[in-house]
């Protein structure tokens, strides 16, 4: 039987619909939804305790950067999948009754020439009002969504969230955080990573950086290259060349308390290949650490495999076999710019940073250890 594909950062098993006398009530709801270059996906969820619980999901492939690389326009075609997909987010929020939300769109809006064209027509059609946010604003809350991975004794923290069209990198010094506040701390990025004066010890975020390479418009760029280990040379390197002007590329850091927290559906689609998952299941890959030598066994396996055989391979998945290469061009490039013993699996990202965002912002998450 095919996995469930980690459709990315925060896939969640489908929700059980429950009995209408035990139906959440729509004021404590929220959701959030992600538009990308590949996927559309979105969250409703209610806050409990110091977290939340995922009321309902979606998560769906509209390749809506398709073609975007070669012509730097949203293609009809794509723009017709991403519609459908959001009329589906329409009728759940519709159904929920939900009344706290935030709808946003990333990198394929932000290059598209037809993007404010395309906006009117999500609204007009589905009635929703998508914002497209920053590069800045994207990489903030994938770090937020990452907070509760952080270990207490993480001092040099670097989040990276491999997405569709772009990649976020973000370094962050929490030497100066005592222990138990520094997922805390992470948390606290929400407001900026510049937040204003405060009395709680601060996460220093040292650099931050979008490359405009994700897994799909890595892979346009080399779609023309036939041989299969030489385009997966060429698009690492290519990757890593895109890194030499974040600040701590060259810097010597210590292996002691430094940490990277890798979230995308490249880096959950490795860790499942590597516990061999045949069902994907999100409780065994959210908070794996993966060892540099176990990744790199999972991505010479996949080199091996070739593309016919990735393909059929079952803990890839049939919407993620043609992606994998470009993300795990990515993903090595970073092991071998910051060589460490271990990456931090997040099967988390924007959505979850959004509904923290949200939440925080409404004071109504408890307050506690993360």
């Amino acid at each position: 039987m095919a996995p469930r594909r980690p459709e990315g950062a925060g896939a969640f098993p489908k929700p059980v619909e429950p009995p209408a006398n035990e139906r959440p009530d729509p004021a404590q709801l929220y959701a959030a939804l992600d538009l990308g270059t590949n996927s559309c996906r979105m969250l409703i969820a209610q806050p409990k305790g110091n977290q939340f619980h995922v009321v309902d999901s979606f998560s769906k492939s509209v390749q809506l950067g398709h073609g975007l690389e070669a012509h730097g326009r949203l293609s009809r075609a794509s723009m017709h999948r991403a519609v459908q997909a959001l009329q589906i987010c329409r009728r759940k929020i519709e159904r929920h009754e939900v009344r706290r939300m935030r709808l946003v769109a990333t990198e394929a809006c932000r290059r598209a020439t037809n993007a404010p064209e395309f906006l009117s027509m999500v609204e007009r059609e589905t009635g929703l009002k998508l914002e497209i946010i920053t590069p800045e604003e994207e990489a903030r809350l994938a770090v937020v969504s990452c907070a509760p991975l952080v270990s207490t004794r993480t001092e040099q923290l670097l989040v990276v969230d491999i997405g569709g069209g772009s990649t976020e990198l973000v370094w962050i010094d929490l030497s100066a955080v005592p222990r138990h506040e520094r997922p805390r701390a992470i948390m606290r990025l929400h407001a900026g990573f510049h937040p204003p004066e405060s009395p709680f010890p601060a996460a220093k975020v040292v650099d931050w950086i979008s490359v405009p390479l994700g897994v799909a418009t890595l892979k346009d760029q080399f779609s023309d290259v036939q041989d299969d280990r030489a385009r997966f040379a060429l698009m690492s390197w290519f990757f890593e060349e895109n890194l030499s002007e974040f600040s701590p590329y060259n810097a010597d850091q210590p292996r002691e308390g430094f940490q990277i927290i890798g979230t995308s559906g490249t880096v959950t689609t490795v860790a499942a290949s590597h516990l061999g998952l045949r069902r994907y299941d999100r409780t065994k890959v959210d908070g794996l650490r993966m060892t540099s030598d176990q990744i790199d066994r999972v991505i010479q396996g996949y080199l091996r495999l070739g593309p016919d055989g990735r393909r059929q391979d079952p803990r890839i998945g049939r919407d993620r076999h043609t992606l994998i290469m470009s993300g795990a061009a990515i993903l090595q490039a970073l092991m071998r710019v910051w060589p460490t013993d271990r990456l931090s699996v997040a099967d988390r990202g924007l959505r979850e940073g959004l509904l923290y965002a949200q939440m925080c912002a409404d004071g109504v998450l408890e307050d506690g250890p993360y």
